[in-house]
């Protein structure tokens, strides 16, 4: 079959919903980077400055501009896997012209490698092979799971494996008997908030979309997952998909939403196969599009990829991408829930979010707030858990569990002969907890008590045979890599950071550390900024 030329590439996308990332993702994979030619036919067509087409594209990391293009390794380098064989895997595929790349989100089955359209891991270069994501272990308190509770039957990200296991009846439900205004108020009774970090409730998310006038509405499902040591995002969408559609699809019921967007980060090739495939089943069955379920009721999802840039996890960010822009945040308020995609109101939520939403209407709010272990507590957390432990993987715990409990009884403690040094929580942004501060629940609450945030819920675990301070360099340089450069006290701070991590610390720098922190924490545009000091705020308190 003969390749579509530049002209036809441009036609067929130029009138889609949120254009600009489909079509440079078309060009990519047809010729396997972007060419200046190519590139120059873009701006023409969606009528974008070169100049400023130019700067969008090079933002992203996995847009080649030359061969090898999009076929050469990428390894990656992150926090876990440049300590597990990272960077020697990456300096033995030199030859093939092999670069580095932030987590890829596999840190349970270490060392991700991507060619092309393919994701081999392994720990040596010579080792590498392709391998289904791992699925989530037995919950090994044998406590009730909301999210997980039927994932490891066979064939559950398919339609019929999915419905086997009571899938699209909290639509079905919703749409055939409930009013928006139900929907709303069984969630938000059952207390479920954002799992993407911020934790902002959902129910008054959605509640503040239904009110607020502008149309067409939009959900957006946040799956960018890109803070490192996180990968539970990974997990639902390659074994879960529809439950993130059935979540999707009752949030643009609850808010009057009409279209709908997955974002899903570049380092997921499979999954975006599988989405794809569920997004097809789906809507020839009914359950989006048109007509859905035969009632008056219209949902369209479009699939849009990522190309790899941090800070598009942020929602202002990731809408910008979406439209084509150049990602920076976006100066709040206002808010996405009055004026989010393309101006008009929008729902954005992270993939557990969505999958928890459906369980809650499906089992009703009474339930889930029953799976905690404190009263004053509310439903479920995926603790995405990988580093220098014995069992790494994702674990769904109870709110309120203590921290020991996941760490030493459910994934069997550090390495034989070695105790645990330090963790980091919400991935990076949390920073370094150690010693007594591992004394803890699983909550927010508990972890901020220590300094600390649960977040997005990545913890990654370092031994006692670990540099602590090389670890915080490398996060640093991570954060000044990955700062969009908005604002300067991140894109100047994160620079400054890293480069007084790179020496042994004294007092006069340890001082200079603190004192740019604070400015980073009280003057930065977006939460890469403001969460990159906890870093050096908890090394001090490491080394204390």
């Amino acid at each position: 079959m003969t390749a579509p030329t530049n002209p036809e590439l441009i036609a067929r996308w130029r009138d889609a919903p949120a254009p600009l990332l489909a079509l440079l993702h078309a060009f990519h994979d047809r010729d396997g980077f972007i060419s200046e030619a190519s590139l120059r036919d873009i701006a023409v067509g969606l009528r974008i400055p070169l100049a400023e087409l130019f700067g969008t594209l090079t933002f992203y990391h996995h847009f080649s501009r030359e061969t090898p293009g999009q076929n050469a390794p990428r390894v990656c380098t992150g926090p876990v896997c440049r300590l597990q064989g990272g960077l020697e895997i990456l300096a033995a595929l030199k030859s093939e012209g092999a670069t580095p790349m932030p987590c890829a989100g596999r840190c349970d089955d270490c060392v991700p490698v991507l060619k092309g359209h393919q994701v081999f891991t392994g720990k040596e270069a010579n080792g590498l092979s392709v391998q289904p994501s791992p699925l989530p272990p037995p919950n090994p308190g044998n406590c009730e799971e909301c999210i997980f509770a039927e994932i490891r039957e066979p064939g559950r990200n398919t339609l019929a494996g999915y419905r086997h296991t009571g899938g699209y009846e909290a639509l079905t439900r919703a749409v055939t008997t409930l009013t928006p205004e139900e929907v709303i108020a069984t969630l938000k009774e059952s207390q479920l908030a954002g799992r993407g970090g911020a934790g902002f409730p959902t129910g008054t998310k959605w509640e503040a979309v239904l009110n607020a006038p502008g149309e067409p509405k939009a959900v957006v499902c946040n799956a960018d997952e890109g803070e490192p040591g996180c990968f539970k995002d990974r997990v639902i969408l390659d074994y879960a998909p529809h439950a993130v559609i059935e979540g999707m699809t009752l949030a643009a019921y609850a808010t009057g939403a009409t279209r709908g967007f997955i974002y899903l980060r570049y380092e997921y090739p499979e999954t975006l196969k599988t989405l794809e495939r569920a997004l097809a089943e789906a809507e020839e069955n009914g359950l989006i599009g048109d007509a859905i379920l035969g009632e008056q009721f219209n949902f369209h999802i479009h699939l849009r990829r990522g190309a790899g840039a941090y800070v598009c996890g942020e929602e202002g960010s990731l809408l910008n991408s979406l439209e084509g822009k150049h990602p920076f945040p976006r100066n709040r308020p206002p808010y996405p829930v009055t004026h989010g995609f393309e101006n008009l109101p929008t729902a954005v939520n992270n993939v557990e979010t969505l999958a928890a939403a459906v369980q809650i209407l499906r089992h009703g709010a009474a339930w889930y707030k029953s799976l905690s272990y404190d009263e004053n507590l509310a439903g479920t957390k995926i603790i995405s858990l990988s580093g220098d432990i014995q069992s790494p993987g994702n674990y769904e715990v109870p709110f309120g569990m203590p921290l020991k409990t996941l760490l030493y009884e459910w994934a069997g403690g550090p390495p034989e002969g070695r105790t645990i040094q330090a963790i980091t929580t919400a991935g990076l942004s949390g920073g370094f907890i150690a010693g007594n501060e591992l004394d803890i629940t699983i909550d927010e609450p508990s972890f901020q008590k220590v300094g600390a945030m649960l977040g997005a819920a990545g913890i990654m675990v370092f031994d006692s045979t670990r540099d602590m301070l090389d670890v915080a360099r490398n996060a640093m340089e991570f954060f000044a890599e990955e700062s969009c450069g908005k604002c300067f006290p991140c894109r100047i701070g994160t620079h400054r950071l890293t480069e007084l991590l790179s020496a042994p610390l004294h007092p006069t720098s340890e001082a200079l550390i603190s004192e740019i922190g604070a400015v980073m924490k009280a003057t930065s545009a977006c939460g890469l900024g403001t969460a990159a000091p906890n870093i050096t705020d908890s090394l001090m308190r490491l080394k204390a």
